[in-house]
């Protein structure tokens, strides 16, 4: 039997699905790649805040898959929203690359070399925030969408004079000499599910849950469903500017959560850990309750209501 991996048609993407087919190769499973463009893909020069709906990079591969199309849906784990969909199950988590955060420029090796007024262009309302945090009003940043690619060509033609992308899809691409330096901890945490790809299929395929398993790594497999249920319990979605980073360390999972507003001017963060033989999902809601009595409760009251004035938008 072939098993049939979904996936969008970005080159990144295709070579996240590529590296999952030949590790199944390796071990003499047949398997083949389809195609399927996604809401996010038909609207590349469009915010992903302002299109209105969660999940637009998945949810036309989730259709597919409970369709019977596709036997195994590729997601960059944070593109694949936290709210379950009904038959469909996250089975394997193939372990994680670099979870950093890369910067890349002409104009200076690190970020804190950049003119005051540079444009600093990036799709992410985390980054953007955590770097506001950081430097205040220093920097003008602006949204950017489409490929890897696409950023790369206009920060090469002076649009932006600086860019921020995730090392994990750069490396993948081969595109590792392009990277200036990182924004590291403590002051920058990852997106939830940052350089890990993850495998969903059907609820009741107990043949492909068994044919993929040999891809999976517990250890990061543990490490985002705790950064995953966090995120949950916050319903902040995945273009909230909500950071997460969870880790093995010996026998304890260690989970860091953070949250800052809409402006980059507040932020509230907290370390938990637990035993690794415990559920990890308890830990994200743990870390997601420790925020909301810090304070964090009126962020997402801001959150909520920005994504309601969107979606009354979209719909106008």
């Amino acid at each position: 039997m072939t098993i049939r991996f979904g996936t969008r048609g970005s080159i990144l993407a295709r070579w996240q699905t590529n590296w999952c087919v030949n590790l199944l190769k390796e071990k003499n499973i047949d398997s083949k790649i389809v195609i399927i463009e996604t809401s996010g893909d038909r609207v590349p020069d469009k915010s992903i805040a302002n299109i209105g709906a969660q999940g637009v990079f998945t949810k036309e591969i989730q259709s597919a898959l409970l369709r019977h199309e596709i036997d195994v849906a590729v997601h960059s784990l944070k593109d694949l929203p936290t709210e379950p969909v009904a038959g469909l199950v996250l089975a394997s988590v193939l372990k994680r690359d670099s979870f950093r955060d890369a910067f890349l420029s002409h104009k200076a090796t690190v970020i804190e070399e950049l003119p005051k007024g540079s444009r600093i262009g990036t799709g992410s309302l985390r980054r953007k925030t955590q770097i506001i945090y950081r430097f205040g009003n220093l920097f003008q940043i602006d949204e950017i969408r489409g490929n890897i690619e696409t950023r790369l060509h206009k920060l090469d033609q002076g649009e932006y004079n600086a860019l921020i992308l995730s090392e994990a899809g750069l490396v993948r691409l081969g595109l590792s000499e392009r990277i200036c330096s990182f924004l590291e901890l403590p002051f920058f945490l990852p997106a939830v599910g940052q350089g890990a790809i993850g495998l969903e299929i059907r609820l009741d395929d107990l043949h492909t849950a068994e044919q993929i398993a040999p891809l999976g790594d517990t250890p990061t497999f543990t490490a985002v469903l705790a950064e995953r249920a966090m995120l949950q319990k916050l319903q902040g979605g995945c273009i909230a500017p909500i950071a997460a980073l969870g880790r093995v360390e010996g026998e304890m999972l260690v989970l860091q959560g953070r949250i800052l507003s809409l402006d980059g001017k507040t932020m509230f963060e907290t370390t938990l850990s637990t035993p690794i033989s415990n559920d990890p999902n308890s830990l994200g809601i743990a870390v997601a309750n420790e925020l909301v009595k810090m304070g964090a409760d009126t962020i997402l009251d801001e959150i909520r209501q920005q994504r309601q004035f969107v979606l009354t938008e979209s719909r106008m």
